[in-house]
């Protein structure tokens, strides 16, 4: 062999390496496709401007990822739709009354500030919607806040309403919270991506089955949600599925916490991850100040990763390479 003509073809890039037929494009058409019966369970039940809300969103970190490589001097990557899903996330993560001036803020947070200045996809250290959300969360607290209430469940002339979990945190009875089967379907209070669990259901078992993702965070966390949450209220069935379906969990467990760049690699290393996940959120959603507890926990876990994957990897090689 020419090894000269062998060095000049061979190509160095970033971890990690996976040999597949996929690239960043087909993965990332593949998670908008599962995002979409979210996305269409959003606007039936609140209304035609969950659409506007998303495209803004998307157009907003599509074009924010354009102007920053083109004044960086930088290959366009645009299409590689990472953006594009970015976007759709941070739109999930918001009510659908969400100002969208505020929402363009947290696309340009996410994707120039995490994203971006950190070198692009696959250098970002935490995941670039989750930052967002919590950003948004934090600098404009009342919007953030301010709940529509779905159009079939408005039965007075309030427009507006609690969450289950704000209830949950109000001291509400069970007799005044929400069914589980009015929270399945998505029948509450809510940001657009949190509002339908079988929506998200149905999506994230959609890229399992696509083996766009590995089932170990997702059930991981789900598992220890529900487990700690059956403990917490001995043994209350009813409750524990409550805490499942409520909040972003669902969102959170398939759609974020299984982000390739900021989610340990190995199986062992996402199972962990997917365990403090749940941790972290049911300890802020039973004792914290907060209702909702996912994002930050996803974005510690994130922090934790490079952590995880060392030891995974020891573990790994320790014991055998099986």
């Amino acid at each position: 062999m020419d090894n000269k003509k062998f060095h000049n073809n061979l190509i160095v890039s970033t971890s990690p390496h996976i040999v597949t037929d996929e690239d960043t494009t087909k993965l990332m058409g593949t998670v908008l496709l599962a995002m979409l019966p979210a996305l269409v369970a959003s606007t039936y039940i609140f209304g035609a401007r969950v659409l506007l809300l998303a495209a803004v969103c998307i157009v907003a970190s599509v074009g924010f990822e354009w102007i920053y490589n083109m004044l960086a001097k930088k290959p366009q990557t645009i299409s590689d739709l990472s953006a594009a899903v970015t976007g759709l996330l941070i739109a999930f993560n918001v009510p659908s009354s969400f100002p969208l001036w505020m929402a363009v803020i947290g696309c340009f947070v996410a994707i120039v500030v995490i994203k971006q200045l950190y070198g692009g996809i696959g250098r970002n250290f935490v995941n670039p919607a989750i930052t967002a959300r919590i950003f948004l969360f934090i600098s404009f607290a009342a919007q953030m806040t301010t709940w529509p209430l779905p159009r079939m469940a408005a039965k007075t002339d309030a427009v507006t309403g609690p969450t289950p979990l704000a209830l949950v945190a109000g001291g509400a009875s069970k007799s005044d919270l929400p069914s589980n089967m009015d929270m399945f379907l998505g029948f509450t209070g809510g940001s657009l991506g949190e509002v339908s669990a079988l929506a998200l259901l149905v999506g994230g078992l959609f890229l399992i089955w696509r083996k766009v993702i590995s089932p170990a965070i997702p059930c991981a966390f789900l598992g220890t949600v529900f487990v700690i949450a059956l403990a917490y209220y001995k043994g209350d069935f009813n409750m524990a599925i409550f805490h499942l379906c409520a909040g972003g969990v669902m969102l959170g467990a398939f759609f974020m916490a299984t982000d390739y760049v900021t989610s340990p690699k190995l199986t062992k290393g996402q199972i962990m991850f997917g365990i403090g996940c749940g941790i972290i959120t049911m300890a802020i959603r039973l004792w914290g100040n907060y209702p909702e507890g996912v994002s930050f926990s996803i974005l510690l876990m994130n922090i934790c990763t490079p952590l995880i994957n060392r030891w995974s990897y020891k573990s790994y090689v320790k014991g055998g390479a099986k």
